[in-house]
């Protein structure tokens, strides 16, 4: 169990957790926002020497003399951006692993480019911050209370001193929406989304979105469980509230639901299981969280794990449960999943 996890029990605390698949979060359920994001607001933009503004999810709207210069970003943000030709001052989130490789969640940045102002939860170095002199922060938003991810709650009104905020909800809604708010974010910043690197991404996520649905309707009866690892628990994720479970499912496949009860203590995103019960559920494939906090399915030595049958079967893929809010980095997603469909055999 992640010391995150053990030691602060709160909202922010418990979805701070890598482990918990429905993005760690016990944000406990804070109303139905969907409809009511930013998408009413259209990014507007005179290029890079004229006035810029965007309205974010929030419905908040910044407005600058011209398109920001200097950005800092949550790391898989900033990771998006970059995709788009974007680039970024500084950066906050996973970034960088234990041994100094590039998180999982730094995408295809050179992440020796940039400023890193805190690697794990609570970390925002506000010197280094303010020495970048920035026009913005960006970041995704896992509730409805506009809350920005991994800005610490006790330095969230100093580091809004400094730069406007911008909030990208990824919360109670399909992958499609905040990947489209991505786009036209990056568009206001004068990245050229005509650019034929650009178009090709967005033309390979449809024919996956269709390779995918075209595998769950072959295979309706193949289970799919969304799990992730801790020394001391497993966590089983639902369908709501995440945006790649809630798309999937609306692309057809067949999830492992746990009920709302069991969910309850994981705010709604997730049931936590002993690993003495980790077959309560069947499935036939397993998807696992691949964020370095959570454990790998490679490194889980739990016996009741290696009995599972899709285990045995060796159908266990990987699974993001935050993802680069790019089409390029989400055309792996849906592929992942469409060849595990077509490959699998019914085991649960």
């Amino acid at each position: 169990m992640s010391q995150a996890r053990a030691t602060h029990l709160t909202r922010r605390g418990l979805l701070a957790a890598g482990g918990a698949l429905g993005l760690g979060a016990a944000l406990a359920a804070c109303g139905d926002d969907k409809g009511k994001d930013g998408d009413s607001g259209k990014a507007a933009t005179s290029g890079k020497s004229g006035p810029w503004s965007f309205r974010d999810d929030r419905g908040t709207t910044v407005k600058l003399d011209r398109a920001p210069a200097n950005i800092v970003a949550f790391t898989g943000v900033a990771a998006a951006l970059h995709d788009y030709g974007i680039p970024v001052k500084g950066v906050f989130g996973p970034t960088r692993t234990s041994d100094g490789k590039p998180d999982v969640q730094a995408g295809d940045m050179d992440i020796s480019k940039v400023t890193v102002l805190g690697n794990t939860w609570g970390q925002f170095s506000i010197e280094k911050y303010a020495a970048l002199a920035p026009d913005v922060l960006v970041s995704t938003m896992f509730d409805d209370a506009g809350t920005l991810w991994y800005v610490p709650d006790e330095s969230k009104k100093k580091i809004a001193q400094l730069a406007p905020g911008v909030g990208i909800s990824v919360y109670d809604r399909q992958l499609t929406r905040p990947l489209q708010r991505l786009w036209d974010l990056a568009e206001s910043l004068g990245a050229d989304m005509k650019a034929a690197k650009v178009t090709a991404a967005r033309k390979r996520f449809e024919q996956a979105a269709a390779r995918l649905r075209a595998a769950a309707k072959a295979k309706p009866g193949l289970k799919v469980m969304a799990g992730s690892a801790s020394d001391q628990l497993f966590y089983v994720s639902g369908t709501d509230l995440s945006i790649d479970l809630e798309y999937f499912k609306a692309l057809g496949v067949n999830f492992v639901e746990p009920p709302e009860s069991a969910k309850k203590q994981g705010g709604g995103w997730y049931e936590s299981l002993s690993w003495e019960n980790v077959d309560k559920y069947r499935a036939d494939i397993i998807m696992m969280d691949d964020r370095t906090s959570a454990i790998q399915p490679a490194d889980i030595t739990k016996a009741t794990w290696k009995k599972l049958p899709a285990v045995k079967a060796g159908q266990v893929i990987a699974r993001s449960p935050e993802p680069i809010l790019s089409y390029d980095k989400c055309v792996p997603l849906l592929t992942g999943l469409a060849e595990a469909l077509e490959k699998a055999k019914k085991v649960g």
